[in-house]
This record gives C-alpha cells, structure tokens and sequence, in this order.
C-alpha cells in the first residue's frame, strides 16, 4: 500500500497539483468553479479529489444546491513528505521570517504560514507554540514584538472573508471591542497593521496587529468590498500620512517629491506633497519629538535647499540642541 502510495505521488499529474492549489487559496469551491478553473468536466474533478484523498489530503465536501469541495484540517500531515520534526522546522522558520527578521519575505512568510496553519494537525500545535516562545526574531529597530499566533488567526480570517472580534487599544492606550471584515495584512518598517471595514463606523480603519488582543473569528462570510485605493500597501500609506499626532514639521525641499522618495532612507512618518517638478513639502508627524526632529535633520542632510516653516515648540527646542552640538567649524587663518 506504501509503495502504492510513492508510486501514485512521484506520477502525480499538473492538474492535480493545480487543483490543490486552487484548494489552498480559498476556504470553499464548488464542482463547478474547479472544472472551470481546470477545464475539466465534473465528473474528472470528483475522480481528482478522490485521488487527492487516497493521498491522505484532507478534502471534506460540502452540502449546497451545487455541492463543494474544500481543504480542512487532517488527523495526519498531508503528503509534503514532511515529518514531524520537519513540519515544526518549517512552520518556526515562517514564524521567524514573518517577524521580521528576514527583511522583504514577511508577506510572503505569513500567506505561508496561514496555509500550514490549516492543515497542522492538533498534536503539533503546542509542539509550535512552545518553540515560538522560545525562540527570538529581530525584527525592525524599535518595532514591537507581535504574537505569530495573532497574525495567523488575523490571515487565515483574511484569505476566508470571515468576520473578525477582538479587542483593541487605541494610540491613547483607550480599550474598546471590534468587529470588522478584514481585507489585508501589510508590513511597514517591522510593524504589522490589519486593514479591514468596520460596519459600526461604516468606514475604512488600519490596526496595528500588536494592539489587538484575543482575536475569535466569527460566524459567517463577508462579500469584499472595494478598497478605496490602488491596494493594501497604498491604503496604509495614505492613512498613516494623514493621521494628526502629537507632534508636527513642515518642510519646504528644493527637490521633486519622487526624487525625495528615492534618496530618503526610509518612509517618512507623513505626507509629501508634490509642489512642482523639483520641490515639494515635507509634513512630518508622530509621537515623538525627537523622531520627528530626526527626520528633519534627515531632510536637511540632502543636498537640496531645505526650509523649516513650522514645527512644535518640543521639535523646533532638539533641533536647537542639535545645532548647539554641531558648531560650525572655525575656519583657519
């Protein structure tokens, strides 16, 4: 039966593999969508599932007027011709990667970890948990630890249009319980931020992942609504440039906004605002003086004329400090 069953996976065809993919990438399909999808009749879909089951693949069908098919969680691993040892290897190193300690895999680590998370079976899963607690990934300089096991329920609601509860500190340290459609997860300078609908407030909002606590999916499915922007990441963006924090500048940047983008060494905490082909202006804005005023020094640093014209009394006094440490040169006789 074993030598069967090696047999059966190294002659496994495309359209199989195709198929289990097409599983992987969403909670539920109908007959009809895969034989599309494969360009199959119905009758080869069902004959391809059944092989995908012999395999030991864990597809349950479901009931409904068309009848589907969808990829639950197994008693067993399927098929990876992982062990144990390796599944646990595996599902710590997207853990790790998707902390941040592998700069520009994150995503990809978490849309990977959301997949194994589904099938791994029970018996592994505090096996994972313990060697997560242990373990330490390095993420973005200053950027807050985040629990993978949040940010797997928060994909996993993600990729299956399901609701999503949980609670939730603001900036101000206010508590308050959520209910939203999530859309995406995004990645920036080693924080994690849910974009997601919230029908209390009827309207768009970011979360930042390591502010949300006890996460539970909720009951039924979402139909996704259209972001109001190009994508996840350009959402983010624009959302972090326009929130007000506590402290603020206004630069004036003898240099045209993308070419600013470009020699900046890293997103700026704002917005910057296009004011012709070789200038633009600079709105920084965050909690702390002293980050602000470091991106100041930053802007001023460029080869370009840079002209201060506003800025909080706490900024505008570490930029004197600054300056105080910084004397000019005594040019010799």
């Amino acid at each position: 039966m074993d030598a069967e069953r090696d047999s059966a996976r190294k002659d496994m065809p495309g359209r199989l593999l195709r198929l289990l993919s097409l599983l992987q990438s969403r909670r539920e399909w109908s007959g009809a969508e895969l034989a599309e999808r494969l360009g199959v009749t119905g009758r080869t879909v069902r004959r391809d599932i059944d092989r995908l089951r012999a395999l030991d693949y864990p597809v349950e069908s479901t009931t409904g007027t068309a009848g589907g098919y969808r990829l639950a969680s197994g008693r067993n691993l399927p098929p990876l011709l992982l062990d144990d040892e390796e599944a646990i290897a595996v599902a710590l190193g997207l853990v790790t990667a998707a902390g941040g300690s592998v700069a520009g895999i994150e995503d990809s680590s978490m849309r990977a970890l959301a997949k194994l998370e589904r099938v791994l079976p029970a018996r592994l899963r505090p096996r994972l948990a313990a060697l997560g607690g242990a373990a330490e990934a390095i993420p973005a300089r200053g950027a807050p630890r985040v629990d993978p096991g949040v940010l797997a329920v928060l994909a996993s609601c993600c990729r299956d249009r399901q609701p999503l509860i949980f609670d939730y500190l603001s900036r101000a340290g206010e508590p308050s319980a959520r209910r939203v459609e999530p859309h995406h997860l995004v990645t920036l300078q080693g924080r994690w931020y849910l974009i997601a609908y919230d029908p209390g407030r009827a309207d768009w909002r970011t979360f930042r992942v390591d502010r949300i606590g006890s996460p539970v999916p909720a009951h039924g499915r979402f139909a996704p609504r259209d972001l109001p922007a190009p994508d996840a990441a350009a959402y983010l963006t624009r959302s972090l440039a326009a929130a007000a924090y506590r402290y603020s500048a206004r630069l004036a940047v003898g240099l045209g906004a993308e070419e600013l983008r470009v020699r900046l060494f890293a997103h700026v905490p704002g917005e910057i605002e296009p004011r012709g082909r070789e200038a633009c202006t600079v709105r920084l804005s965050a909690e702390s003086a002293e980050l602000v005023a470091q991106y100041v020094a930053a802007l001023t640093a460029l080869d370009a004329d840079v002209t201060l014209e506003d800025a909080s009394e706490e900024v505008i006094a570490r930029l004197r400090g600054l300056r105080s440490r910084l004397p000019e040169e005594e040019s010799s006789g």
